[in-house]
């Protein structure tokens, strides 16, 4: 089994119904919804697009999927997790758009916003006791030798390439789409996430993820909320 601490919102929120929708599938509950086709795009081609996404559940990357290190119980990461999300504030991004990185498309912040990288930092932080080295194969899956020097670096100490100055917010909604399909795939994204584009979001709980078995779908174990949402709460 592998952990991650992701940023996702609670499972009621309408942006997690929104997303379980179009990728297929509820990380918290597992439960897969009816694919239906889009403007140029058949159902059966929207499947293979959001594949990976679906897989991953809807989420942003903070503490990348890792097997717990020798010595350590799930008992101990929930115990972590309730002290970290007890005493660490949320915040809000001021925007998110849908955007492109690479030929991927997420919901991303508009600008980047300095206490959400500082947020990211510090959940990468406070787990890395709780993470096992990669093994060689995952090493190696990542392609080290493609990676810049501080991303090849972070991969070796930190099991991730993309954290702290590397590190960027994004909420993946697609797998590869082609340049051709990009125009296309943006306007069918706009429509479906009109209501949260150009919008804030709020930081406002932190989800822990499993992954039962490799290559397994990812589930939410626990979504809690962060300091401020439970004193407003």
């Amino acid at each position: 089994m592998r952990y991650a601490l992701y940023f996702a919102p609670c499972a009621d929120a309408p942006l997690s119904q929104t997303a379980a929708a179009w990728l297929g599938r509820d990380a918290f509950t597992g439960i897969e919804h009816p694919r239906t086709a889009e403007t140029d795009f058949p159902a059966e081609e929207l499947d293979a697009l959001t594949a990976d996404p679906r897989r991953y559940g809807f989420h942003a990357t903070l503490k990348a999927p890792f097997h717990l290190a020798e010595g350590v119980s799930e008992a101990d990461l929930l115990a972590e997790f309730a002290a970290f999300t007890a005493k660490t504030a949320s915040l809000e991004v001021p925007s998110v758009i849908i955007g492109q990185l690479g030929p991927f498309f997420a919901l991303v912040p508009e600008r980047q916003h300095a206490p959400l990288q500082t947020f990211a930092a510090s959940v990468v932080e406070a787990f890395e006791p709780f993470r096992a080295p990669l093994s060689q194969a995952d090493i190696e899956r990542r392609k080290p030798d493609s990676l810049p020097p501080r991303q090849r670096e972070n991969l070796m100490r930190w099991g991730y390439p993309y954290v702290f100055d590397e590190f960027r917010f994004h909420m993946t909604l697609t797998g590869p789409v082609s340049d051709a399909q990009s125009p296309a795939m943006a306007n069918v994204l706009n429509l479906r996430f009109a209501e949260f584009n150009g919008r804030p979001l709020r930081i406002d709980g932190l989800a822990l993820f499993v992954e039962p078995e490799r290559g397994a779908p990812f589930l939410v174990h626990s979504w809690l909320p962060l300091k401020a949402a439970q004193q407003n709460g």
